[in-house]
């Protein structure tokens, strides 16, 4: 009996001191907890690409604007189009502001481009930032057939694509199956890049659906009439200025319907969204409050500003608020536009 009277104390003391290590932790200023911690940027791509690019970038800047300067390191989980890092986030990863993630933007609006009880309601993440606003491209070679965005209703146009889940090869689908643009995709490259090179072989014809800040980088004369290839229009509702400029046409252009440009506003609000960062849901307010100001005050920084120009990459800063606000519209849009943005992306 005095064993058990005992044991009984002593679990009851290991309990109490659980519990109370449990609510030390909980209570702990937010000011404090990064101390000596490794925040991971989990980035849903290879790593050489944009995302990781991008991470990498806001890596080396994050730490010295985090109280306790805790280490940010970046791991990369490619696979899925990025669902893979969303579903970690959201299913497996610490729900303490340690682990953040950031994935192509499709991954946003997933629910809407193919609901289905196993769709991520990415509304629930935490919404930390967006560090890029793109506009979205076709890059044509110049001989090709198709000189008008009307050419595209009735001769065949043959793009190169990667993977389901990436905008090279969501938006040409989307479009073709929502518009009747006569896009005949080879999917299967294994990225951009190679898709570029395809082009310059005459593998195929062009690509669609990739960012202009990426192409004119590696192609710094496609507005100047000297390069092999032009652009030819823009997947975006309002247009880059630069290329507004210069008289590229938008694809809405070709909507018919109301329905139809609703449509494509959702699917090229990927552009606004292009570098999204969010952390597990249920992150507790302050620690997320955290790091969403200092994602903000690294992109403003003149630090991160000169790194960027160094690698020829734009940087510009959505709050998280701002993220959430943008997000939540998209998911309130009226059922038979999500219907027919399901249709148009396909089983």
């Amino acid at each position: 009996m005095k064993l058990l009277a005992s044991t009984i104390r002593t679990a009851l003391g290991t309990g109490l001191l659980v519990t109370l290590t449990a609510v030390s932790a909980s209570a702990q200023p937010a000011s404090q907890f990064f101390q000596g911690k490794t925040i991971t940027i989990a980035v849903g791509a290879a790593a050489g690409g944009g995302l990781d690019t991008y991470a990498r970038l806001l890596a080396r800047h994050l730490t010295a604007r985090i109280p306790g300067a805790a280490n940010v390191v970046v791991s990369n989980m490619p696979g899925a189009g990025g669902q893979i890092v969303a579903r970690h986030l959201m299913l497996r990863a610490p729900k303490d502001g340690t682990t953040i993630g950031t994935f192509f933007p499709s991954v946003l609006i997933d629910a809407l481009l193919a609901p289905g009880a196993n769709a991520l309601d990415a509304s629930k993440f935490s919404f930390i930032g967006n560090a890029k606003v793109e506009a979205s491209v076709c890059m044509l070679r110049n001989d090709a057939s198709v000189k008008t965005i009307e050419d595209l209703l009735t001769q065949e146009l043959t793009i190169g694509g990667t993977t389901r889940g990436s905008q090279v090869v969501d938006f040409p689908t989307v479009e073709r199956n929502l518009l009747g643009v006569k896009f005949k995709l080879i999917p299967g490259y294994q990225g951009t890049r190679e898709v570029g090179g395809a082009i310059e072989k005459n593998e195929v014809q062009g690509i669609c659906g990739i960012g202009w800040s990426t192409l004119k980088v590696q192609y710094p004369d496609l507005l100047t009439g000297k390069s092999f290839a032009r652009i030819f229009v823009q997947e975006d509702m309002k247009g880059d200025p630069e290329l507004n400029a210069a008289g590229v046409p938008l694809m809405s252009a070709l909507a018919k319907t109301d329905i139809q440009r609703q449509v494509l506003t959702i699917l090229y609000a990927q552009n606004d969204l292009s570098r999204p960062y969010v952390a597990p849901p249920e992150v507790p307010a302050d620690r997320l409050e955290i790091l969403q100001k200092a994602f903000l005050d690294a992109l403003a920084s003149p630090e991160l500003k000169a790194d960027a120009d160094k690698m020829r990459i734009d940087v510009s800063g959505m709050s998280g608020a701002d993220m959430r606000a943008y997000v939540q519209r998209l998911y309130a849009a009226p059922p038979e536009v999500i219907k027919a943005l399901g249709s148009a992306f396909g089983p």
